[in-house]
């Protein structure tokens, strides 16, 4: 497990690697037969695909002109969504697993959480994310015990801790201390090696109350699992609010923490393209459609309520901390709820297509590097 983030402390990480889309143009060739009508209805829309095409690329270099040249991230893997979401006709995402609420268990004294993904976490099938801990909402008594998780390390991965409801407070070896409360969010990149530690914030233990909180473990491209570590702690105030609806109707709210959604994105910087949206829905019954890059896996989860996902007359029905793992194929996600006050985390991203070596809390690549992060930590040299 992982949180936090002082609620009033910035901090300003490094920007990570970029992604760089290249539009090409596409020639056609036409028979000299045509009559000259038609040749002329041809160069139209030729023209007119050709300037779609400087459309996008000017977009792109626009974003890239933003952030700068020499950096070597974009903010939520943007340019390659933008490129992405503005080619071709969008194609529905089809089931292709439902994963049943589990069996919570503990992790610590303060963390009763469902392993979401269960027998498929630290698999490619699940790429790039590794792990998903959903703690539902749970009444603590106040207490003067100390409830979470002591001091441990990780390697090789990023944490991101979304609080919900309670206040979770985290510290770690580079000197990161925070607080985070209901909406807030934590992204904390291990990358070679950082300790921390995360409990319920003394507040909340004397106060007691409801606590609900999700962790993801998120997969580092191998050339990015030795870089520094780095936090990125984001207050609810930060995190953009989009309608679900794209008439702007009062029907629910996308919250984009992570990648972009209908043209707002996220305040996280990441190392590969992903998308992180908490979406609320008011309406019931009425289907929405999310639009994501091609390619992305897709986790669709469920906080409360009840929703159907999948395409027209093959939906599948979720409901409390069940989960959808979508296909690749296909760029939109459709879903409606059936139930008030439903509540879902959609998790998507690009696949590392790189093996995954798992062993406790470090994640890399060879297993020879497991046992050198093994070696890191018993000698003192992680966390630096």
């Amino acid at each position: 497990m992982d949180a936090s983030k002082k609620r009033r402390r910035k901090t300003h990480p490094k920007r990570g690697e970029g992604w760089r889309e290249r539009i090409e143009p596409h020639a056609k060739s036409w028979s000299v037969g045509f009559a000259r009508r038609a040749a002329r209805q041809i160069l139209a829309s030729v023209l007119l695909q050709s300037v779609c095409a400087y459309s996008t690329l000017s977009s792109l270099r626009s974003v890239h002109s933003e952030l700068g040249s020499d950096n070597k991230t974009c903010v939520g893997g943007t340019c390659m969504k933008m490129a992405a979401r503005t080619a071709g006709a969008a194609a529905p995402k089809l089931v292709r697993k439902v994963i049943p609420a589990p069996s919570p268990h503990w992790v610590g004294n303060g963390f009763h959480v469902f392993p979401v993904f269960g027998e498929l976490a630290f698999s490619e099938e699940m790429s790039p994310w590794l792990m998903f801990d959903y703690a539902a909402p749970k009444v603590f008594e106040p207490s003067k015990t100390r409830r979470g998780v002591g001091q441990h390390p990780h390697r090789g991965f990023e944490t991101i801790t979304i609080a919900f409801q309670g206040e979770v407070e985290h510290g770690d070896s580079v000197g990161n201390r925070d607080v985070i409360g209901p909406g807030d969010v934590q992204w904390m990149t291990a990358a070679r090696g950082i300790i921390h530690e995360e409990f319920h914030s003394d507040k909340f233990a004397a106060t007691g109350g409801t606590f609900e909180m999700c962790q993801l473990w998120l997969n580092l491209p191998a050339k990015h699992k030795m870089d520094a570590p780095r936090y990125q702690p984001m207050l609810a105030h930060n995190i953009p609010t989009v309608t679900i609806s794209s008439d702007g109707s009062d029907d629910g709210v996308v919250r984009v923490i992570a990648g972009e959604f209908r043209g707002v994105t996220g305040p996280t910087l990441t190392f590969s393209p992903v998308d992180l949206w908490n979406v609320e829905i008011k309406t019931l019954h009425k289907p929405f459609e999310l639009l994501l890059q091609e390619g992305f896996n897709c986790v669709v989860f469920v906080r409360s309520g009840r929703v159907e996902v999948g395409e027209a007359g093959s939906e599948k029905v979720l409901g409390p901390a069940a989960t959808a793992l979508m296909k690749r194929e296909g760029t939109t996600i459709r879903l409606f709820a059936t139930s008030p006050d439903t509540k879902v985390l959609i998790l998507a991203g690009a696949p590392l297509n790189e093996p995954i070596a798992a062993q406790g809390p470090f994640v890399m690549n060879t297993f020879d590097e497991i046992r050198k992060a093994n070696a890191d930590f018993r000698s003192g040299k992680m966390g630096r």
